[in-house]
């Protein structure tokens, strides 16, 4: 038990070597944040081709490439940071749900043309899309052909049911969505919803956000590090809903008389001029495959996109039969250009218009995260401030350091030699926690230090256990080895279920819980892998070393 064979105390020796230096990056924080920050800055201006400033070079050069630079996040509640609590608009998807049914519809309806006579489209709620048809005595029968073009849906009950409901009143075929596909529908929307945000805040190199759900329409954005709730509302941007129509015309009139199914949109380079476009867009910006910030041929910020297939067929189509006529490129209900169709476009495509090199590469990260299936509306906006969390770090390093010299004082007059090698082993726990909290990039949170403090106190239990068990064996009249062996031996199994047990209720902790709860559950957990380790192979190393070297005939534990 006590003989380790060469390979294994290397091994050992590596994992704990590792641990540490993974580790070192926390004790310079603030000079690897800045080096970490300095590396993706100038990696984001080689890609744009900008130049890079002397103070980055000098960021970038204050910590040694070859060292690791992993760092243990700050929650919200130790770093401060911003918070935003957002409403989604879900019966904007809702009413574009159904404006997106009218071409099926049409074309469908005008193959029955001999029965239902000539068919058009009828003003009226947002939420509904209203069909008038010439010959109301076959409603029936329009009806009977716009039913035909219902889709199953998937409840969560397992009922079967249609995502449109028809019905038909006079001369009107009027088509909603049925309630079973609102809901499927909303489920949608706040899943692309939040995958969108997360994506804009993650491509933009903040650390740990927490993103998540709250009720049936809202959304909690928490990110620490960030300055206001300002910076992290231009950080997540607008809907960037971005649309393709064909130009109409223009006009200076701002209140100019439009007919159906037409757009007046204001232009973004020139005040004051208007233009009426057709109001379903060729394509949507859900048909880019990529952006790119780049440098248009006069040397001003524009952003690169190019189409995915089946988008570029239908703007294959649109631009070959329009050459000569204007196409406008529409950004959140504000045109950005309304270039003049030169030839066949079916790939790539570029927008320019008064735009900073910043806001390029923000509207880049954008339209390559997507676009909101829905606006936002912020219900809640709060800015934190880094005091709280400065005294909550002051407090809980007091509280860490107060407990880790107790349990060193403790270990030492309670069992001499072998408590020192518990210090030893708990002093490289700790260091191994931090490591591996720092390489998964985990965050730490206030009850994450309450995890780190009940660590320190337990990281001992398990040597106790086994120092607790030489005792007794030497009271029976063992000799030193053999009592070391024997201890070791029977206080296993009773660490593996202590831990196994404490582990299990961390990783239900972390599977049920969310937020602050998790922070704990993380921290108790690896605190729980480190300490088996180091209990049961770093100080049994330590103690195998010390009995090879000093062949004790008595021990004192």
């Amino acid at each position: 038990m006590l003989r380790f064979p060469l390979w294994k105390k290397l091994c050992i020796i590596l994992v704990c070597c590792a641990g540490l230096v993974f580790a070192v990056p926390n004790l310079r924080y603030a000079q690897v944040e800045q080096y970490k920050d300095a590396q993706a800055a100038i990696l984001a201006a080689a890609q744009t081709g900008a130049p890079v400033p002397d103070e980055l070079r000098a960021q970038a050069g204050q910590w040694p490439g070859w060292m690791p630079s992993t760092l243990v996040n700050l929650g919200l509640d130790l770093r401060g940071g911003a918070h935003l609590l957002a409403e989604v608009k879900l019966e904007e998807v809702h009413a574009a749900r159904i404006d997106g049914m009218w071409a099926g519809i049409r074309d469908a309806l005008r193959e029955e043309r001999a029965t239902i006579g000539t068919i058009r489209r009828h003003d009226g709620p947002e939420n509904e899309l209203r069909i008038r048809i010439s010959q109301p005595g076959n409603i029936a029968a329009a009806v009977a052909v716009v039913r035909r073009l219902a889709r199953p849906v998937a409840t969560l009950t397992g009922v079967r049911a249609t995502d449109i409901d028809v019905t038909g009143s006079g001369d009107m075929v009027i088509i909603t969505l049925s309630e079973e596909e609102r809901a499927a529908t909303d489920r949608r929307t706040m899943q692309q919803s939040l995958e969108i945000i997360r994506r804009r805040v993650d491509e933009a190199g903040t650390r740990e956000p927490t993103i998540q759900r709250q009720g049936a329409d809202r959304i909690l954005i928490q990110v620490p590090g960030i300055g206001s709730a300002e910076e992290l509302k231009d950080l997540i941007g607008t809907t960037a809903k971005l649309t393709f129509h064909h130009v109409i015309g223009s006009t200076g009139d701002a209140g100019a008389s439009l007919r159906s199914r037409q757009l007046l949109l204001p232009s973004q380079d020139q005040a004051g001029v208007f233009y009426i476009l057709e109001k379903t867009p060729i394509v949507t910006g859900e048909c880019l495959a990529n952006a790119q910030a780049i440098f248009d041929q006069n040397n001003r910020p524009a952003v690169s996109f190019t189409f995915n297939g089946s988008c570029g067929r239908i703007m294959g189509e649109h631009t070959a039969g329009n050459i000569g006529n204007p196409m406008a490129i529409v950004l959140d209900g504000v045109v950005v250009s309304a270039p003049t169709i030169q030839g066949h476009i079916t790939s790539n495509g570029q927008i320019t218009g008064q735009f900073t090199l910043e806001e390029t590469r923000r509207l880049a990260i954008q339209l390559r995260a997507g676009a909101l299936p829905a606006g936002v509306e912020y219900l809640e906006e709060r800015t934190i401030g880094p005091e709280l969390g400065q005294d909550s770090i002051d407090a809980g390093r007091i509280a860490c350091i107060v407990a880790f010299l107790a349990v060193l004082i403790f270990m030492f007059l309670s069992y001499g030699t072998f408590g020192i090698f518990a210090n030893i082993a708990l002093i490289l726990n700790v260091g191994l926690m931090f490591g591996l909290l720092g390489s998964i990039g985990a965050t730490l949170t206030l009850p994450g230090i309450a995890g780190i403090v009940l660590t320190i106190g337990m990281a001992v239990d398990a040597n106790v256990l086994v120092f607790e068990r030489i005792r007794e064996e030497l009271k029976l009249g063992r000799g030193p080895v053999r009592a070391i062996e024997v201890g070791y031996e029977r206080a296993f199994s009773a660490i593996i279920d202590a831990s196994i047990t404490t582990l299990i209720a961390a990783i239900i902790l972390f599977v049920i819980g969310s937020g602050p709860v998790r922070g704990f559950s993380i921290t108790l957990g690896l605190g729980i892998i480190t300490s088996v380790f180091t209990a049961i192979y770093v100080t049994r190393m330590i103690i195998s070393i010390w009995v090879e070297y000093r062949r004790p005939r008595t021990i004192e534990v």
